[in-house]
């Protein structure tokens, strides 16, 4: 192969590629059979198997059993907003895009203490095996989950105190910043960062779609004069949502 030839399993994905993106084989059309693109392309089995393969990969055409490989309708992405912290009681980014477009939104959540991982400890500054609040959530929007999120919370800090569990007491759900201030405990900072994963088995499960799609998971940290107060990981599907910054120039 010389250079910039692409292997004949590209070519023949790139082709179906453009013909699903520019209209020619529309959603819930079903694809070519193998048979057909190995005479369509001149190509052998092997190569118009690994087509398909990288179509489904991509998420641009799903299996049906029994009945074939058909095109996907593919969802026009929508925003998760990120922006810097408001005060006014509605303190998460979910809760704050909820409350300025329509409040479709809700959300169910589960407590529960447990000891920090390495990673968690890491990221939390404390060791491994100390005892962390983790509490794991599933955002709807009009019904549909489109957001995961697990926060972890060391109870060196909130433990014993009336805002241990961040959904209960008088300042559940109120956010890290209104329900740390109440104890006394200042937050100054926080950190983001946004990378992508294939998404787990039970991720894909609640949040719909195929199996190795693609999620983007924000890794946000809270701090309190350095010390960090709360961790979480926020999960969105990549084909259906953007995660948007709107940031202050200071």
């Amino acid at each position: 192969m010389t250079f910039g030839e692409q292997p004949a399993y590209l070519r023949v994905a790139g082709d179906l590629r453009r013909k699903i993106v520019d209209g020619s084989l529309p959603p819930h059309t079903r694809l070519p059979s193998q048979a057909r693109i190995r005479e369509e392309y001149g190509v052998s089995d092997t190569v118009a198997l690994e087509a398909r393969k990288v179509l489904m990969a991509e998420g641009l055409v799903e299996g049906r059993s029994g009945s074939g490989t058909y095109v996907r309708e593919q969802p026009v992405p929508r925003r998760v907003v990120r922006s810097g912290y408001r005060t006014g009681g509605v303190s998460t980014p979910f809760r704050q895009e909820q409350a300025e477009g329509g409040a479709r939104g809700t959300w169910e959540s589960r407590s529960e203490q447990t000891t920090a991982g390495a990673e968690v400890a890491e990221r939390l500054g404390i060791k491994a095996g100390d005892k962390v609040m983790c509490t794991r959530y599933v955002f709807r929007d009009a019904g549909e989950a489109m957001m995961l999120s697990t926060s972890w919370e060391p109870l060196a800090v909130t433990g014993r105190t009336p805002v241990m569990l961040p959904e209960e007491g008088p300042l559940g759900g109120c956010g890290v910043v209104d329900r740390m201030a109440a104890i006394d405990v200042v937050v100054d900072n926080v950190a983001e960062e946004v990378g992508a994963r294939p998404g787990l088995a039970e991720e894909i499960l609640t949040l719909g779609g195929v199996p190795g799609h693609v999620v983007l998971v924000i890794s946000r940290t809270y701090y309190a004069s350095g010390r960090a107060v709360e961790t979480a990981d926020v999960v969105v599907p990549a084909d259906r949502y953007r995660v948007s910054y709107h940031l202050p120039v200071r």
